[in-house]
């Protein structure tokens, strides 16, 4: 079949065929070796005309070992022969402890293909593919494989996925099934869903870029006005003294700032009556009684102006106010261990509005206005209850509860989360992301405790998104940059790999791309990865569903991967219209 090589290009031999050879086209795509004394050197048959085979190098055979890249090409005078089985076996993998069947080589009879499960669990991992290329079912499967592996046990695994479709609740779910010392635990967004936990997050382990990207802040000085909300939330939740007298504090220094300013006293009177029903306690209400000598007045009635346009007990009133004041409170901080509501927030945010910088500024009052907007949205709708969380718990006690069922572990952890809109998604996801990263960041043994999130439909969540501009970071190009060393992983799950950020595409170490057909998308993946050559683009393009090209730091060469199909499957199959149809 082979004859001499007649040249060798850059990284190609061109190979003619001897005349009267009949052409056996089987041979696209299968490996061969060329040897040339001592030096084997390992290459992919990529095109077959009537009189020329052209083969890629890929690398060489050294020691038993396979080494990717040729420095020295192979001389005009190698021969060439197909690759033998104990060849092949260094390109596909053996069974081995630490080895993991992924899937079988559709090319050399369905030879198995194992990977490390290191080279491939403890790097960033992404999965592109057209809807119907068997994306869902090859996640399934990949996870499925290193669960229903008998001869590996990973009991301490913790898998996030976020399902954008609630897809993957069907091929996990009876998990203990396979081993009873696994669990599969589920979250919804779905308050009909009975068949899991309704999805909830502690409000006060949410920082300023939690809550800015939550209330779809837009500019910096937004941030300073949620800092102070913070603060004050973790103030106003507790009925402490000094937390009664903080409150009284700041309402008295508002309301002698205002009756200092040069306004009318209706003027006054009405911000006075604002400040007082927005922010309300015992002692400052408009039904507050307030002592002079011999006589009561309600606090409102302080207020009443008389003839020359004055306060009738100015007096009074501003003795009263400034009893309340004490300048010590400014730099009054409440204990960060206890737990706030939503409802503790928006109080919070009106005592804001009143504090020191904010009631005079008008410009800061504005952005404060539309902050107060988005939150009491939030508040009144039907996604508060995802915020309420009734007891206190620490960031690491959260992460302990999130994997923990019936006082046992579990290493798949499911978020159903296709019952909110995409914004609201993509913040929880950006929520949970960051948490993930900071407790695994502080851990005292780094990497102890390995985090996979898995991103369903990725493309609405790791975006090119202003997050930069406004905080200065995006948590998941932070965690593709940092996140291995601390044992946080991401598996991205995409059909628009355009879409996706491309700092976080460029950290990614090992690739599965289903069939993709988007011209841009095609593009794009070509542009963002060195690695990606023209031999694989053209292999992806005549993929079977379910098939994939592998390539990456855990395939010593790309290849060609049938990945069995998922036992249980996922719900991601189309609807059986003629089924719904006949009524069948």
């Amino acid at each position: 079949m082979f004859g001499k090589i007649v040249y060798i290009s850059d990284s190609v031999a061109h190979i003619n065929i001897p005349e009267g050879t009949p052409v056996n086209m089987d041979l696209m795509n299968m490996h061969v070796v060329f040897e040339d004394g001592e030096r084997r050197v390992l290459g992919e048959v990529e095109d077959i005309s009537k009189d020329e085979i052209k083969v890629h190098f890929l690398g060489v055979i050294e020691n038993g070992r396979f080494i990717g890249g040729v420095l020295r090409k192979p001389t005009l005078e190698a021969k060439i022969r197909m690759v033998r089985e104990d060849e092949l076996n260094l390109i596909t993998g053996v069974d081995k402890e630490g080895m993991f069947k992924l899937g079988v080589s559709p090319l050399y009879n369905d030879k198995p293909i194992y990977v490390d499960i290191n080279d491939i669990c403890s790097n960033h991992l992404a999965i592109f593919g057209n809807t119907g290329s068997g994306k869902s079912y090859g996640v399934a499967s990949f996870i499925q494989s290193l669960f229903y592996n008998e001869k590996f046990n990973p009991y301490r695994a913790n898998y996030m996925i976020f399902d954008a479709y609630g897809e993957y609740h069907n091929a996990f779910e009876r998990l203990s099934e396979v081993n009873p010392n696994y669990q599969f635990k589920y979250y919804t967004t779905n308050k009909t869903d009975k068949n899991g936990e309704q999805l909830s997050i502690p409000l006060w382990l949410l920082d300023v870029d939690d809550f800015a990207l939550l209330l779809q802040a837009e500019k910096h000085a937004q941030l300073q006005i949620i800092e102070k909300m913070i603060k004050l939330a973790r103030i106003i939740s507790l009925d402490t003294e000094d937390s009664i007298k903080y409150k009284n504090h700041l309402i008295a220094k508002a309301i002698l700032d205002t009756l200092y300013t040069n306004q009318t006293a209706a003027s006054k009177r009405n911000d006075i009556f604002t400040i007082v029903s927005g922010c309300q306690t015992n002692e400052f209400n408009l039904e507050t009684p307030i002592e002079g000598v011999g006589y009561i007045r309600k606090f409102r009635e302080c207020f009443v102006i008389d003839r020359s346009g004055e306060f009738t007990e100015s007096v009074l009133i501003t003795q009263y106010i400034t009893s309340f004041i004490n300048d010590d409170l400014d730099n009054y901080e409440a204990p960060n261990d206890h737990a706030f509501q939503l409802d503790d927030l928006e109080k919070a945010l009106e005592f804001t509005l009143i504090s020191d910088g904010f009631l005079r500024n008008d410009k800061l009052y504005d952005d404060a206005v539309t902050l107060k907007v988005r939150l009491h949205s939030i508040v009144t709708g039907d996604n508060s209850s995802f915020f309420y969380y009734p007891n206190y718990v620490d960031l690491n006690g959260y992460v302990a509860s999130l994997v923990a069922k019936n006082n046992r572990k579990s290493q798949i952890i499911n978020f159903n989360l296709e019952d909110i809109d995409d914004r609201l998604a993509k913040t929880i996801v950006k929520i949970y992301s960051k948490m993930l990263f900071n407790f695994t960041k502080h851990l005292t043994n780094r990497g102890a405790v390995p985090f996979h999130i898995l991103l369903e439909e990725s493309h609405r969540y790791v975006q090119n998104d202003s997050d930069n501009f406004l905080l200065g970071y995006n948590i998941f190009e932070r965690i593709a940059k940092e996140g291995r060393k601390f044992g946080l992983i991401l598996n991205l799950v995409s059909q628009r790999p355009v879409e996706l950020s491309e700092t976080v595409i460029s950290q990614i170490s090992n690739f599965l791309i289903f069939k993709m057909t988007h011209p841009r998308d095609l593009d794009y993946i070509k542009k963002m990865l060195p690695n990606m050559s023209a031999e694989i683009m053209e292999k992806q393009k005549s993929l079977q569903p379910g098939m994939c090209v592998a390539f990456g730091r855990a395939f010593t060469v790309p290849m060609i991967i049938k990945m069995p199909l998922p036992n249980p499957a996922p719900h991601s199959s189309n609807v059986n219209v003629v089924s719904i149809w006949q009524g069948k």
